[in-house]
């Protein structure tokens, strides 16, 4: 991923900035044409013997954007089109401006006729960042054709039909291979349907000063590798005990392997111990498979008293499943008032019984998300932002909200992880992901829950580098964790 700011922002928020820079000297054509300069320079870097340039352009200013890329495009002797969409008859402001530069410039223009000319590359300036209801009529129509060329798009400031704030596909939305933002990086192009649709993101501030920015605070941050410095180095007197016991309660019938991975995440990203809490039958194979994991048989809630009084920290959810038996251990664990990491069922046993805490990692991907607030999974889904924060609201403590772009709202605020891969979307990597929180949480990482995201997303990453995405199992995490928790 190339060089990116950290901040991410709303559409109001870019919207007050490019009203702050206006308004501090800098004309809003000046803006809107560097604009055009930037993304055209970024077209040409990226596909440098594209010679045919069709533009799909719009009636407000992202249309506007398009028309100075055309004409600089055509300037350069390029075969170049621009196509409206929808009534330019009426474009008032910089757009204006910039249409009639490129008319005087003899641009080829037409309007949309159902059908896109020949072209190498396509620019997508239909929408900017204001659009907030579902595409239709020719709009919809473009952008289908758009989607149905083949040919490489590349979108400015954010690929049209998709919500800036969000990250949610409103109808019809384009799927871009290269989009460059302006000004502020908008929150949407990085979780929700953002990542599937964005293509390899770009930005350019425009030259705006940094006074500009100030006192606008950013809506997220976006976690970078740079953020694992936190983790350190371990003193040469080290010792397993001053490094934090980690119990895994989890592994009813069947499940076993959930427990497992969880376990030896835990101990691969540098817990000093690790205990397993499962069923008695599981307590063999577990120990012949790992044997540095200490596999303990549980009948009943009252076997774990004697571990609870030892661990610093508990996952608890790893194929615990909702019976009497999960159930009681579920109890147990949270009368211990111990550090907790939930996940699985675990969390969904706390939406039939919900309760507030200030020292425990909730993991839910979408659909638990759901059911902890009471909503539908399309619903998380439709604002992830306003979700994470609804469960920090109601439940307290750190919240990882897992998916494309996952989402950590904790004490620091919210950050958002832009690494991870769907590879990742596969059967074990949330039990690879509660043990690697387990044990950054037992060894007093800072923001231990993002911490534990980011290296559980890079480890991700370069996995599915050596071996490509798709049959990517989480065991094969394993070695990479522990390059990821040792920068």
């Amino acid at each position: 991923m190339p060089q990116l700011p950290r901040s991410l922002y709303t559409a109001a928020q870019v919207r007050e900035l490019d009203r702050r820079a206006i308004a501090a000297g800098v004309a809003g054509y000046a803006l809107m044409t560097r604009a055009g300069q930037a993304a055209f320079q970024r077209l040409r870097e990226r596909w440098p013997q594209a010679s045919r340039i069709v533009v799909l352009a719009g009636p407000g200013n992202n249309g506007g954007d398009g028309y100075v890329l055309a004409r600089l495009a055509w300037n350069q002797h390029l075969d170049v089109k621009i196509v409206t969409v929808g009534d330019h008859d009426h474009l008032a402001g910089e757009a204006a401006e910039a249409a009639s530069d490129a008319t005087r410039a003899r641009v080829p223009e037409v309007s949309w006729q159902g059908r896109l000319p020949e072209a190498d590359v396509y620019v997508d300036a239909l929408f900017g960042t204001g659009l907030n209801k579902p595409v239709a009529g020719d709009f919809a129509a473009a952008i289908a054709a758009l989607n149905a060329s083949g040919r490489p798009v590349l979108a400015l400031d954010i690929p049209s039909g998709v919500q800036a704030d969000t990250g949610a596909e409103l109808g019809e939305a384009v799927r871009a291979d290269a989009t460059i933002s302006f000004i502020g990086l908008k929150a949407g192009l990085f979780t929700g349907r953002g990542p599937a649709l964005t293509g390899e993101v770009f930005f350019h501030a425009l030259s705006v000063a940094a006074a500009v920015y100030e006192g606008i605070a950013p809506v997220a941050q976006r976690l970078t590798a740079t953020d694992l410095a936190v983790l350190g180095c371990r003193p040469r007197d080290a010792h397993k005990g001053m490094h934090g016991h980690v119990l895994v309660v989890g592994g009813n019938q069947g499940m076993a392997g959930a427990v497992a991975l969880a376990g030896e995440a835990a101990l691969r990203s540098g817990a000093g111990l690790v205990s397993v809490a499962t069923r008695p039958a599981h307590t063999g194979v577990l120990t012949a498979r790992r044997p540095e994991i200490m596999c303990h048989g549980v009948e009943r809630a009252g076997d774990l008293a004697p571990l609870l009084a030892k661990a610093d920290v508990v996952v608890l959810g790893p194929g615990l499943g909702r019976d009497d038996w999960g159930r009681a251990l579920f109890g147990a664990v949270l009368d211990s008032r111990l550090p907790l990491v939930l996940d699985a069922d675990a969390l969904n046993l706390l939406a039939e019984m919900p309760e507030q805490r200030a020292d425990w990692i909730l993991t839910p991907h979408p659909g638990e998300a759901g059911r902890l607030l009471g909503l539908t999974t399309a619903q998380v889904q439709a604002d992830r932002f306003a979700a994470v924060r609804a469960l920090r609201e109601r439940y307290g403590g750190s919240i990882v909200l897992k998916g494309a772009g996952t989402l950590v709202q904790d004490d620091a605020g919210l950050s958002l992880c832009p690494y991870g891969n769907p590879g990742m979307a596969t059967a074990g990597m949330g039990d690879v992901l509660s043990g690697v929180a387990g044990a950054l949480r037992a060894q007093q990482v800072p923001q231990a829950a993002a911490m534990a995201v980011l290296v559980h997303a890079l480890a991700g990453d370069r996995a599915a580098h050596d071996g490509g995405e798709r049959g990517l199992m989480a065991s094969d995490l394993f070695p990479f964790l522990r390059l990821q928790v040792n920068p």
